[in-house]
Protein backbone atom coordinates (compact mmCIF):
# COMPACT_ATOMS: atom_id res chain seq x y z
CA UNK A 1 0.00 0.00 0.00
CA UNK A 2 1.05 3.25 -0.59
CA UNK A 3 1.97 6.24 2.04
CA UNK A 4 -1.53 7.84 1.45
CA UNK A 5 -3.30 4.32 1.55
CA UNK A 6 -1.40 3.55 4.84
CA UNK A 7 -2.41 6.84 6.20
CA UNK A 8 -6.05 7.30 5.16
CA UNK A 9 -6.98 3.62 6.44
CA UNK A 10 -5.11 4.49 10.14
CA UNK A 11 -7.89 7.77 9.78
CA UNK A 12 -10.08 5.62 9.39
CA UNK A 13 -9.37 3.15 12.07
CA UNK A 14 -8.95 5.79 14.45
CA UNK A 15 -12.85 7.11 13.57
CA UNK A 16 -14.09 3.99 14.27
CA UNK A 17 -12.18 3.77 17.17
CA UNK A 18 -14.76 5.35 18.58
CA UNK A 19 -18.63 4.57 19.28
CA UNK A 20 -20.35 4.00 16.14
CA UNK A 21 -23.79 3.90 16.37
CA UNK A 22 -24.56 2.60 13.17
CA UNK A 23 -22.41 -0.57 13.55
CA UNK A 24 -24.39 -1.40 16.54
CA UNK A 25 -27.52 -3.66 17.92
CA UNK A 26 -30.76 -1.37 17.66
CA UNK A 27 -30.84 -2.24 21.49
CA UNK A 28 -27.56 -0.16 22.17
CA UNK A 29 -28.73 2.71 20.10
CA UNK A 30 -31.85 2.76 22.44
CA UNK A 31 -29.79 3.47 25.46
CA UNK A 32 -27.02 5.83 24.10
CA UNK A 33 -26.67 9.31 25.44
CA UNK A 34 -27.46 11.44 23.10
CA UNK A 35 -27.49 15.31 23.81
CA UNK A 36 -26.10 18.14 21.54
CA UNK A 37 -23.54 19.48 24.75
CA UNK A 38 -19.98 17.26 22.93
CA UNK A 39 -21.00 18.61 19.28
CA UNK A 40 -21.48 22.33 20.78
CA UNK A 41 -17.93 22.21 22.77
CA UNK A 42 -16.40 20.12 19.74
CA UNK A 43 -17.54 22.89 17.40
CA UNK A 44 -16.44 25.73 20.03
CA UNK A 45 -12.91 24.37 20.09
CA UNK A 46 -12.85 23.91 15.89
CA UNK A 47 -13.57 27.65 16.01
CA UNK A 48 -17.61 27.06 14.85
CA UNK A 49 -16.78 26.76 11.00
CA UNK A 50 -20.43 25.90 10.30
CA UNK A 51 -20.99 29.96 10.88
CA UNK A 52 -19.01 30.43 7.32
CA UNK A 53 -21.66 29.65 4.83
CA UNK A 54 -25.15 29.64 4.52
CA UNK A 55 -26.81 25.90 5.08
CA UNK A 56 -29.96 23.85 3.60
CA UNK A 57 -30.37 21.65 7.11
CA UNK A 58 -32.44 18.29 5.66
CA UNK A 59 -33.92 15.70 7.69
CA UNK A 60 -36.49 12.98 7.19
CA UNK A 61 -37.42 9.57 6.88
CA UNK A 62 -37.45 8.61 3.33
CA UNK A 63 -36.31 11.01 0.47
CA UNK A 64 -33.73 13.26 3.00
CA UNK A 65 -30.83 11.98 0.48
CA UNK A 66 -32.30 12.76 -2.62
CA UNK A 67 -33.61 16.10 -1.90
CA UNK A 68 -30.32 17.30 -0.44
CA UNK A 69 -28.41 16.07 -3.51
CA UNK A 70 -30.79 17.70 -5.51
CA UNK A 71 -30.38 20.77 -3.97
CA UNK A 72 -26.85 20.56 -3.47
CA UNK A 73 -26.56 19.85 -7.45
CA UNK A 74 -28.76 23.21 -8.33
CA UNK A 75 -26.69 24.80 -6.11
CA UNK A 76 -23.38 23.65 -8.37
CA UNK A 77 -25.06 24.88 -11.14
CA UNK A 78 -25.98 28.37 -10.34
CA UNK A 79 -21.98 28.67 -9.63
CA UNK A 80 -21.30 28.27 -5.70
CA UNK A 81 -18.93 26.01 -4.57
CA UNK A 82 -21.20 23.65 -2.40
CA UNK A 83 -20.75 21.21 -0.01
CA UNK A 84 -22.81 18.25 0.18
CA UNK A 85 -22.54 16.22 4.08
CA UNK A 86 -24.62 12.65 3.79
CA UNK A 87 -24.66 9.17 5.59
CA UNK A 88 -24.22 6.80 5.11
CA UNK A 89 -21.82 5.84 2.00
CA UNK A 90 -21.99 3.47 -0.57
CA UNK A 91 -18.43 2.74 -1.22
CA UNK A 92 -15.93 4.76 -0.14
CA UNK A 93 -15.96 7.13 3.88
CA UNK A 94 -14.94 10.53 1.74
CA UNK A 95 -18.51 10.03 -0.02
CA UNK A 96 -19.90 11.88 2.86
CA UNK A 97 -18.08 14.85 2.31
CA UNK A 98 -18.72 16.08 -1.02
CA UNK A 99 -17.29 19.73 -2.97
CA UNK A 100 -19.22 20.40 -5.88
CA UNK A 101 -20.61 16.85 -6.64
CA UNK A 102 -16.76 15.44 -5.55
CA UNK A 103 -15.66 13.65 -2.50
CA UNK A 104 -12.36 15.16 -0.73
CA UNK A 105 -9.75 13.00 -1.39
CA UNK A 106 -8.12 10.91 0.91
CA UNK A 107 -5.56 12.97 1.88
CA UNK A 108 -8.05 16.03 2.28
CA UNK A 109 -9.56 13.21 4.69
CA UNK A 110 -5.85 12.69 6.97
CA UNK A 111 -4.92 16.20 7.49
CA UNK A 112 -8.79 16.85 8.45
CA UNK A 113 -8.31 14.05 11.07
CA UNK A 114 -4.54 15.57 12.18
CA UNK A 115 -6.33 18.66 12.56
CA UNK A 116 -9.05 17.73 14.69
CA UNK A 117 -7.15 14.78 17.11
CA UNK A 118 -6.49 17.94 19.78
CA UNK A 119 -10.08 19.41 19.91
CA UNK A 120 -11.40 15.80 20.18
CA UNK A 121 -9.09 14.87 22.80
CA UNK A 122 -10.30 17.35 25.14
CA UNK A 123 -14.06 16.19 24.61
CA UNK A 124 -15.04 12.84 26.57
CA UNK A 125 -17.51 10.46 24.38
CA UNK A 126 -17.83 11.59 21.42
CA UNK A 127 -18.76 8.97 18.74
CA UNK A 128 -18.22 8.31 15.31
CA UNK A 129 -20.84 10.61 13.82
CA UNK A 130 -20.32 13.42 15.39
CA UNK A 131 -16.35 13.52 14.81
CA UNK A 132 -17.66 12.79 11.16
CA UNK A 133 -19.65 15.53 11.40
CA UNK A 134 -17.42 18.08 12.74
CA UNK A 135 -15.04 16.75 9.88
CA UNK A 136 -17.05 17.65 7.35
CA UNK A 137 -18.13 21.18 8.32
CA UNK A 138 -14.87 22.02 8.79
CA UNK A 139 -13.85 20.64 5.53
CA UNK A 140 -16.58 22.94 3.98
CA UNK A 141 -15.11 26.24 5.78
CA UNK A 142 -11.21 25.39 4.69
CA UNK A 143 -12.56 24.70 1.07
CA UNK A 144 -14.02 27.96 0.83
CA UNK A 145 -17.44 26.72 0.33
CA UNK A 146 -20.30 29.26 -0.45
CA UNK A 147 -23.05 27.16 0.21
CA UNK A 148 -23.62 23.66 1.74
CA UNK A 149 -26.61 21.33 1.81
CA UNK A 150 -26.12 18.96 5.36
CA UNK A 151 -28.07 15.64 5.41
CA UNK A 152 -29.18 14.68 9.10
CA UNK A 153 -28.38 11.07 10.20
CA UNK A 154 -30.64 10.04 12.48
CA UNK A 155 -33.65 11.70 14.11
CA UNK A 156 -33.27 15.56 14.07
CA UNK A 157 -33.52 16.80 17.55
CA UNK A 158 -30.41 15.51 18.92
CA UNK A 159 -28.80 14.95 15.55
CA UNK A 160 -24.84 15.72 15.71
CA UNK A 161 -26.44 18.30 12.96
CA UNK A 162 -28.35 20.03 14.93
CA UNK A 163 -25.86 22.66 15.68
CA UNK A 164 -26.12 24.32 12.09
CA UNK A 165 -28.28 27.29 12.27
CA UNK A 166 -29.64 27.09 8.29
CA UNK A 167 -31.17 29.30 6.36
CA UNK A 168 -34.10 26.71 6.09
CA UNK A 169 -34.85 23.36 7.80
CA UNK A 170 -36.40 20.68 5.66
CA UNK A 171 -38.43 17.91 6.62
CA UNK A 172 -38.98 15.19 3.87
CA UNK A 173 -41.35 12.23 4.21
CA UNK A 174 -41.87 10.27 7.56
CA UNK A 175 -42.52 7.12 7.82
CA UNK A 176 -41.84 4.42 10.97
CA UNK A 177 -38.05 3.94 11.53
CA UNK A 178 -35.33 3.54 14.24
CA UNK A 179 -38.85 3.43 16.50
CA UNK A 180 -36.63 2.09 19.78
CA UNK A 181 -34.86 5.55 19.30
CA UNK A 182 -37.23 8.00 17.87
CA UNK A 183 -40.69 6.52 18.96
CA UNK A 184 -43.45 4.47 18.35
CA UNK A 185 -45.91 6.72 16.91
CA UNK A 186 -45.62 9.09 13.51
CA UNK A 187 -46.63 11.84 15.88
CA UNK A 188 -43.29 10.89 18.14
CA UNK A 189 -41.08 10.73 15.39
CA UNK A 190 -42.16 13.70 13.84
CA UNK A 191 -41.46 15.34 16.81
CA UNK A 192 -38.03 14.08 17.20
CA UNK A 193 -37.66 15.64 13.12
CA UNK A 194 -39.29 18.72 14.16
CA UNK A 195 -36.01 19.34 16.73
CA UNK A 196 -34.23 20.96 13.37
CA UNK A 197 -36.89 23.74 13.21
CA UNK A 198 -34.99 26.66 14.47
CA UNK A 199 -36.64 29.94 15.99
CA UNK A 200 -37.67 32.33 12.73
CA UNK A 201 -35.93 30.21 10.07
CA UNK A 202 -38.33 28.82 7.75
CA UNK A 203 -39.35 24.82 7.40
CA UNK A 204 -40.41 23.15 3.99
CA UNK A 205 -42.02 19.67 4.56
CA UNK A 206 -43.16 17.04 2.08
CA UNK A 207 -46.92 16.02 1.93
CA UNK A 208 -47.45 14.13 5.45
CA UNK A 209 -49.92 12.12 7.19
CA UNK A 210 -52.32 14.15 9.27
CA UNK A 211 -50.88 13.00 12.56
CA UNK A 212 -47.40 14.15 11.41
CA UNK A 213 -48.58 17.48 9.91
CA UNK A 214 -50.05 18.74 13.09
CA UNK A 215 -47.05 17.96 15.28
CA UNK A 216 -45.23 19.99 12.20
CA UNK A 217 -47.46 22.69 12.12
CA UNK A 218 -47.57 23.30 15.93
CA UNK A 219 -43.34 23.58 16.71
CA UNK A 220 -43.31 25.84 13.61
CA UNK A 221 -45.83 27.70 15.57
CA UNK A 222 -43.97 27.81 18.55
CA UNK A 223 -40.96 29.11 17.11
CA UNK A 224 -42.22 31.66 14.92
CA UNK A 225 -41.39 29.86 12.12
CA UNK A 226 -43.51 30.12 8.25
CA UNK A 227 -44.02 26.69 7.40
CA UNK A 228 -43.79 26.11 3.64
CA UNK A 229 -46.32 23.00 2.91
CA UNK A 230 -45.54 20.86 -0.44
CA UNK A 231 -48.88 20.12 -2.05
CA UNK A 232 -50.38 23.09 -0.86
CA UNK A 233 -47.94 26.46 -1.18
CA UNK A 234 -45.80 24.29 -3.54
CA UNK A 235 -47.95 21.90 -5.70
CA UNK A 236 -45.90 19.61 -8.22
CA UNK A 237 -47.47 17.20 -11.16
CA UNK A 238 -45.42 14.46 -13.47
CA UNK A 239 -45.72 15.36 -16.70
CA UNK A 240 -43.51 12.34 -18.51
CA UNK A 241 -41.87 9.38 -17.45
CA UNK A 242 -39.30 6.51 -18.91
CA UNK A 243 -36.12 4.50 -18.04
CA UNK A 244 -34.09 8.14 -19.69
CA UNK A 245 -35.59 10.20 -16.91
CA UNK A 246 -39.03 12.29 -15.89
CA UNK A 247 -40.36 15.70 -16.04
CA UNK A 248 -42.37 17.58 -14.09
CA UNK A 249 -43.95 20.85 -13.31
CA UNK A 250 -44.06 22.35 -10.19
CA UNK A 251 -46.93 25.61 -9.60
CA UNK A 252 -44.93 28.06 -6.98
CA UNK A 253 -48.41 29.35 -5.46
CA UNK A 254 -46.42 31.84 -3.12
CA UNK A 255 -44.24 33.50 -5.90
CA UNK A 256 -46.52 32.76 -8.72
CA UNK A 257 -44.62 31.28 -11.39
CA UNK A 258 -44.40 27.47 -12.55
CA UNK A 259 -41.29 25.72 -14.06
CA UNK A 260 -40.99 22.92 -15.59
CA UNK A 261 -37.77 20.13 -14.29
CA UNK A 262 -36.18 17.29 -16.00
CA UNK A 263 -35.14 14.48 -14.09
CA UNK A 264 -32.70 11.77 -13.76
CA UNK A 265 -34.17 10.21 -10.65
CA UNK A 266 -36.89 7.63 -11.35
CA UNK A 267 -39.89 6.59 -9.11
CA UNK A 268 -42.96 8.86 -8.35
CA UNK A 269 -41.68 9.58 -4.89
CA UNK A 270 -38.64 11.35 -6.60
CA UNK A 271 -40.76 13.81 -8.44
CA UNK A 272 -42.60 14.61 -5.15
CA UNK A 273 -38.41 14.88 -3.58
CA UNK A 274 -38.05 17.52 -6.52
CA UNK A 275 -40.55 19.82 -5.34
CA UNK A 276 -39.20 19.66 -1.77
CA UNK A 277 -35.66 20.51 -2.86
CA UNK A 278 -37.49 23.06 -5.43
CA UNK A 279 -39.07 24.99 -2.49
CA UNK A 280 -36.03 24.64 -0.04
CA UNK A 281 -34.09 26.22 -2.85
CA UNK A 282 -36.51 28.69 -3.08
CA UNK A 283 -37.39 29.31 0.76
CA UNK A 284 -33.45 29.35 1.87
CA UNK A 285 -33.28 33.07 0.22
CA UNK A 286 -29.79 31.86 -1.18
CA UNK A 287 -30.21 33.71 -4.86
CA UNK A 288 -30.47 31.02 -7.47
CA UNK A 289 -32.36 30.95 -10.81
CA UNK A 290 -34.91 29.04 -12.28
CA UNK A 291 -32.20 27.94 -14.92
CA UNK A 292 -29.63 27.05 -12.28
CA UNK A 293 -32.19 24.95 -11.06
CA UNK A 294 -33.43 23.52 -13.95
CA UNK A 295 -29.83 22.39 -15.07
CA UNK A 296 -29.07 21.34 -11.47
CA UNK A 297 -31.94 18.79 -11.59
CA UNK A 298 -31.15 17.72 -14.80
CA UNK A 299 -27.96 16.56 -13.90
CA UNK A 300 -28.21 15.49 -10.46
CA UNK A 301 -26.41 11.85 -9.23
CA UNK A 302 -28.06 9.67 -6.55
CA UNK A 303 -26.97 6.50 -7.04
CA UNK A 304 -28.19 3.44 -5.64
CA UNK A 305 -31.54 4.87 -5.65
CA UNK A 306 -33.93 2.23 -8.71
CA UNK A 307 -30.31 3.01 -10.34
CA UNK A 308 -30.60 0.62 -13.78
CA UNK A 309 -27.47 -0.79 -13.92
CA UNK A 310 -28.30 -2.70 -16.93
CA UNK A 311 -31.55 -3.18 -19.03
CA UNK A 312 -31.29 -6.68 -20.74
CA UNK A 313 -31.65 -8.30 -18.66
CA UNK A 314 -32.34 -5.46 -16.08
CA UNK A 315 -30.57 -5.24 -13.08
CA UNK A 316 -31.76 -2.73 -10.69
CA UNK A 317 -30.48 -2.01 -7.01
CA UNK A 318 -32.13 0.51 -4.23
CA UNK A 319 -31.28 1.21 -0.88
CA UNK A 320 -34.77 0.80 0.21
CA UNK A 321 -34.66 -0.48 4.16
CA UNK A 322 -37.96 -0.15 5.50
CA UNK A 323 -41.61 -1.12 5.12
CA UNK A 324 -42.54 2.50 3.27
CA UNK A 325 -39.77 2.58 1.13
CA UNK A 326 -40.16 -1.21 0.05
CA UNK A 327 -43.85 -0.38 -1.33
CA UNK A 328 -42.50 2.89 -3.29
CA UNK A 329 -40.09 0.44 -4.93
CA UNK A 330 -43.10 -1.91 -5.51
CA UNK A 331 -44.70 0.88 -7.59
CA UNK A 332 -41.74 1.96 -9.33
CA UNK A 333 -40.90 -1.57 -10.14
CA UNK A 334 -44.75 -2.02 -11.23
CA UNK A 335 -44.46 1.68 -13.18
CA UNK A 336 -40.96 0.48 -15.16
CA UNK A 337 -41.19 -3.49 -15.60
CA UNK A 338 -44.34 -4.33 -15.09
CA UNK A 339 -45.25 -8.14 -15.68
CA UNK A 340 -41.16 -9.23 -15.63
CA UNK A 341 -41.01 -11.58 -12.68
CA UNK A 342 -38.01 -10.42 -10.08
CA UNK A 343 -35.37 -12.10 -8.73
CA UNK A 344 -34.67 -10.06 -5.17
CA UNK A 345 -30.77 -9.98 -3.87
CA UNK A 346 -31.68 -9.49 0.05
CA UNK A 347 -29.90 -8.39 3.10
CA UNK A 348 -31.64 -5.83 5.40
CA UNK A 349 -29.80 -5.55 9.13
CA UNK A 350 -32.04 -7.79 11.46
CA UNK A 351 -33.74 -4.31 13.25
CA UNK A 352 -35.50 -3.25 10.56
CA UNK A 353 -39.33 -4.50 9.34
CA UNK A 354 -38.22 -7.36 7.02
CA UNK A 355 -41.72 -9.17 7.43
CA UNK A 356 -43.32 -5.37 5.92
CA UNK A 357 -40.40 -4.08 3.27
CA UNK A 358 -41.03 -8.21 2.14
CA UNK A 359 -44.73 -7.90 2.28
CA UNK A 360 -44.52 -5.00 0.60
CA UNK A 361 -42.48 -6.89 -2.52
CA UNK A 362 -43.58 -10.45 -2.76
CA UNK A 363 -46.61 -9.80 -4.89
CA UNK A 364 -43.39 -8.90 -7.68
CA UNK A 365 -41.14 -11.65 -6.64
CA UNK A 366 -40.88 -15.23 -7.83
CA UNK A 367 -38.09 -15.95 -5.71
CA UNK A 368 -35.15 -14.37 -3.13
CA UNK A 369 -31.43 -15.04 -2.98
CA UNK A 370 -30.71 -14.39 0.67
CA UNK A 371 -26.94 -13.19 1.45
CA UNK A 372 -24.90 -11.28 3.54
CA UNK A 373 -23.53 -7.84 4.02
CA UNK A 374 -20.12 -7.22 5.20
CA UNK A 375 -21.76 -4.82 7.89
CA UNK A 376 -21.65 -6.27 11.77
CA UNK A 377 -25.28 -5.66 12.18
CA UNK A 378 -26.09 -8.09 9.09
CA UNK A 379 -27.46 -11.41 10.16
CA UNK A 380 -26.49 -14.55 8.10
CA UNK A 381 -27.86 -15.56 5.30
CA UNK A 382 -29.41 -18.58 6.49
CA UNK A 383 -31.29 -16.39 9.21
CA UNK A 384 -32.82 -14.46 6.27
CA UNK A 385 -33.38 -16.87 4.06
CA UNK A 386 -35.64 -18.43 7.15
CA UNK A 387 -37.80 -14.53 7.35
CA UNK A 388 -38.22 -15.01 3.33
CA UNK A 389 -40.19 -18.35 3.87
CA UNK A 390 -42.02 -17.11 6.91
CA UNK A 391 -43.86 -14.88 4.08
CA UNK A 392 -43.89 -17.48 1.69
CA UNK A 393 -41.59 -16.39 -0.87
CA UNK A 394 -38.74 -19.26 -2.24
CA UNK A 395 -35.50 -18.75 -1.24
CA UNK A 396 -32.20 -19.98 -1.46
CA UNK A 397 -29.15 -18.56 0.75
CA UNK A 398 -25.69 -17.54 -1.41
CA UNK A 399 -23.18 -16.24 0.18
CA UNK A 400 -20.73 -13.41 0.04
CA UNK A 401 -22.75 -10.75 -1.82
CA UNK A 402 -20.41 -11.38 -5.03
CA UNK A 403 -21.57 -14.89 -5.25
CA UNK A 404 -25.23 -14.15 -4.63
CA UNK A 405 -25.13 -11.64 -7.49
CA UNK A 406 -23.79 -14.42 -9.83
CA UNK A 407 -26.57 -16.87 -8.96
CA UNK A 408 -29.41 -14.01 -9.09
CA UNK A 409 -28.07 -13.43 -12.43
CA UNK A 410 -28.17 -17.11 -13.14
CA UNK A 411 -31.75 -17.31 -11.91
CA UNK A 412 -32.69 -14.73 -13.91
CA UNK A 413 -31.63 -15.54 -17.58
CA UNK A 414 -32.77 -12.88 -19.98
CA UNK A 415 -36.63 -12.77 -18.73
CA UNK A 416 -36.51 -11.96 -15.50
CA UNK A 417 -35.75 -8.50 -13.57
CA UNK A 418 -32.23 -8.82 -10.95
CA UNK A 419 -33.27 -6.45 -7.94
CA UNK A 420 -31.02 -5.67 -4.77
CA UNK A 421 -32.43 -3.95 -2.15
CA UNK A 422 -32.10 -3.97 2.29
CA UNK A 423 -29.77 -1.40 3.21
CA UNK A 424 -27.78 1.38 1.48
CA UNK A 425 -23.97 -0.28 2.83
CA UNK A 426 -25.72 -3.54 0.94
CA UNK A 427 -26.60 -1.59 -2.37
CA UNK A 428 -22.81 -0.46 -2.40
CA UNK A 429 -21.84 -3.99 -1.98
CA UNK A 430 -23.74 -5.12 -4.60
CA UNK A 431 -22.93 -2.38 -7.14
CA UNK A 432 -19.19 -2.69 -6.19
CA UNK A 433 -19.55 -6.36 -7.30
CA UNK A 434 -21.08 -4.95 -9.87
CA UNK A 435 -18.80 -2.64 -11.65
CA UNK A 436 -15.69 -5.24 -10.77
CA UNK A 437 -17.48 -7.96 -12.89
CA UNK A 438 -17.93 -5.31 -16.11
CA UNK A 439 -14.15 -4.92 -15.40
Amino acid sequence: MTDTNTQYNQALDYLYSFVDYSLKHISELAKAEFNLDRMFALMEELGNPQKKYPIIHVAGTKGKGSVAALCASALKAAGYKTGLYTSPHLWDYVERIQISGEPISHQQLIELVEKIKPAVAKIPKLTTFEITTALGLLAFAENDVSAAVIEVGLGGRLDATNIVTPKVSVITSLSYDHMAVLGNTLAEIAGEKAGIIKEGIPVVSAPQVEEALEVLKRVAKEKNSPLILVGEDVKFERLTSSLDGQSLSIRDELRHLTINLQLPLLGSHQIENAAIAYAALKTSRIPISEEAIQQGFAQAKWPARFEVLHRTPPVVIDSAHNRDSARRLRETLDEYFPEVPVILIFCALEDKDISGMLEELKPRLECVVATQADHPRAPSPEWTAEQVKKAGIAVESVAPVSSALERALELAGNQKLVLAAGSVAFAGEVSAAWRKRAQ
